[in-house]
């Protein structure tokens, strides 16, 4: 009865405030709906660098229809050319009508040759975008990011949809994959490190699979058929002040991953004396240290929990049954873990590169020892490599 009362008390002009507000908040929004008519969806973005400029590479989504037979994702590539990336986005404005929206984009693509110059000449334009989302997919492709974009996927129905889904979780515990965003790949570009890190994309023939529809036309006009593609992610391009300085291999790029501590259920071989094999990694403990007491001195370690995986012989039933790992297979590992960490850390060296972000972590814990040491890190620093792999009993 109190509430009634309260109610009954409330004037008639609050009422018709709260009704005016409601109504000019449902007028004003238009909830996030998107006139598909009118209005060109950008899933991905292919930068590509010219003598005169830039081409744009826009891959925009066309729902296929509604039953289930032709739904999904459809998508057309644009190409626009201009003095610069706003130039090309206005230019995909004036070829289609459209009106671009990248608020959906989710990958950004630069082509290789473009990678090898300052890349945030064509980056500058999704920084200052306020509907670009910074946690979007930054990678590099070998040749040109419009070729990638615009090839046939075999895993998607649209090649963009496919590579993204490189960069899942699961990837990313398995250590053969180092995704990276707009938003990290620029705080690295303009700290002091000025260095930083890109998944490197290559793609291959799907052997069997082609675009149907080719020899189903009257008359046989249809467009012709076109190998599918599929793609892979397990490099790692390299950045020092915005310019693709280095590649490190798949190797390497698990190392990478296992430094930063990420992996989990990851594999790698190792040999049981003349034997491979495949150990599965089950805790992951992994760090890069900076010591600048003296001379500068970086210590990068590991340590590995594993358990046996899979063997390339055959084995006894006894042995099947078990995932035990002998000693000299766990030291075999380290050794091998020990032979990548070390062919890492002198690919680093000799691009320039700072990939651990060292003068950063100098420059945050001595202003006086960055001044005196930032020449020297990582050039001239000693390293320390420590490997620890061990099984659970």
């Amino acid at each position: 009865m109190d509430a009634r009362k309260f109610i009954k008390t409330i004037p008639m002009k609050l009422y018709l405030i709260l009704l005016a507000v409601i109504l000019f908040a449902f007028f004003s929004n238009d909830f996030g709906l998107v006139d598909v008519q009118k209005t060109a969806v950008i899933l991905a973005a292919g930068i590509d660098k010219t003598e005169d400029g830039y081409i744009l590479s826009s891959q925009i989504a066309v729902p296929k229809g509604s039953d289930r037979t032709t739904g999904g994702t459809s998508s057309v590539e644009i190409e626009t050319e201009g003095k610069t990336v706003s130039d090309c986005v206005s230019m995909l404005y004036a070829k289609t009508g459209w009106v671009p929206k990248l608020v959906f984009c989710n990958l950004l693509l630069l082509g290789e040759e473009t990678a090898k110059e300052d890349v945030f000449g064509g980056l500058n334009y999704f920084l200052r975008s306020e509907y670009m989302s910074d946690s979007c997919y930054l990678a590099v492709c070998e040749g040109k990011a419009g070729e990638m974009l615009s090839s046939q996927s075999a895993i998607d129905d649209a090649s963009s949809l496919a590579i993204t889904k490189l960069f899942s979780d699961a990837s990313i515990k398995s250590g053969k994959v180092m995704p990276n965003t707009l938003k990290d790949f620029s705080m690295s570009y303009f700290g002091v490190s000025k260095s930083g890190y890109l998944p490197y994309l290559r793609m291959a023939d799907q052997e069997g699979a082609q675009e149907a529809g080719g020899n189903e036309s009257s008359g046989g006009s249809g467009k012709q058929s076109e190998t599918q593609k599929i793609y892979s992610a397990n490099e790692t391009a390299l950045f020092h002040e915005g310019k693709m300085v280095g590649l490190l291999s798949p190797e390497e790029t698990f190392t990478f991953s296992l430094l930063k501590g990420e992996v989990f259920t990851g594999t790698f071989n190792a040999m049981d004396g003349e034997k491979p094999v495949t150990l599965t990694v089950l805790e992951n403990g992994g760090g890069v240290s900076l010591d600048t007491k003296e001379s500068p001195k970086v210590k990068l370690s590991l340590s590995l929990t594993v358990r046996l995986c899979c063997r390339g012989m055959s084995a006894p039933i006894d042995d099947v049954s078990t995932d035990e790992v002998s000693d000299e297979t766990l030291r075999s590992a380290e050794e091998t873990l020990k032979g990548y960490v070390g062919t890492l850390w002198d690919e680093c060296v000799a691009s320039g590169c700072d990939l651990f972000e060292l003068k950063r972590d100098l420059y945050r814990s001595s202003l006086k020892k960055y001044s005196e040491l930032k020449d020297a890190v990582p050039e001239k620093a000693i390293t320390e490599i420590e490997a620890k792999v061990e099984t659970k009993s």
